[in-house]
């Protein structure tokens, strides 16, 4: 069973979080949002308008200063998401979603399988990430999965194919044969294996995976905000772009200037030199 930490008070946003029917939203700890995809009788898959929800709520979240990090995960024991509504997407080709083209927001699946944004995103992987919900982790910045969790790309099965974001990702992450085994035969990784494939950073028992999972995100939010966006950036760009020069120059051009500029350098080096905890402010980045 899933044990989720003792909830912690709203930040200050600016704004409230859109509305999401399929999710339930907290905040654990300071500077961090959990988003629990809370449709567990449907193993955790979701509609195309969960999807659009969703699209909104990474963006909000990318938006609000108090926010540093996300952790995204799953209701119950079963699933983390088995991807796509399949009974919705037997119907949508009399609905007006009936064309690929209109199925997802430009981010894709659950507004994360191509998502690029700008804050870094926690994958606790509950039980099965099948489809779109492998998806979801292959686009995350870190995975944690429970000893039960695994990971497939099951649409060979079913006629369709993982074509929101799996593809190139499974090759990076994976080299050919193994992303050839993923996609070509529905194989099922364990967490186990996908640890040792260098996917997963933790295999915990399930009662332990949120509290794990926010132990970490609590760690990456106590670093400076601004050199978290800029080094996720930077890691992000060498394993999308096509050089390492490429890398470099993109990441730099865009933040360079600001970051050696801003407040949260001027304070992490005072912090350094009187030997006390820095006190970050919002990232203006």
């Amino acid at each position: 069973m899933t044990v989720s930490p003792p909830p912690n008070p709203p930040p200050k946003t600016k704004a409230p979080p859109p509305k999401c029917s399929s999710v339930l939203i907290t905040f654990p700890i300071p500077h961090v949002l959990l988003v629990t995809i809370n449709r567990p009788k449907q193993m955790n898959a979701l509609t195309v308008a969960a999807s659009y929800e969703l699209d909104k709520l990474w963006k909000w979240f990318d938006e609000e200063e108090e926010l540093r990090v996300g952790i995204i995960t799953g209701a119950g024991t079963k699933a983390f998401s088995a991807g796509m509504d399949l009974k919705e997407r037997e119907n949508a080709s009399t609905s007006p979603i009936g064309k690929w083209k209109n199925f997802y927001p430009s981010t894709g699946f659950a507004g994360l399988t191509r998502r690029t944004g700008k804050k870094p995103i926690i994958a606790a992987i509950n039980g099965h990430a099948h489809g779109g919900g492998f998806e979801i982790a292959l686009n995350c910045d870190l995975v944690i999965a429970s000893r039960t969790a695994d990971f497939r790309l099951p649409d060979v099965l079913r006629g369709t194919a993982a074509i929101e974001g799996a593809f190139p990702r499974i090759v990076r992450n994976f080299g050919l044969q193994r992303a050839m085994l993923l996609a070509l035969t529905g194989y099922v990784l364990s967490a186990k294996e996908a640890r040792e494939w260098g996917f997963v950073v933790g295999v915990v028992e399930g009662e332990e995976l949120l509290g794990e999972a926010v132990r970490l995100a609590g760690v990456v939010a106590g670093m400076s905000p601004d050199s978290v966006v800029v080094s996720r950036s930077g890691v992000r760009q060498g394993w999308e772009g096509g050089s390492v020069e490429d890398a470099v120059r993109t990441t730099a051009e865009r933040y360079a200037e600001d970051l050696m500029e801003g407040e949260n350098l001027k304070e992490g080096l005072k912090a350094f030199k009187e030997r006390r905890a820095p006190r970050w402010v919002p990232s203006k980045l």
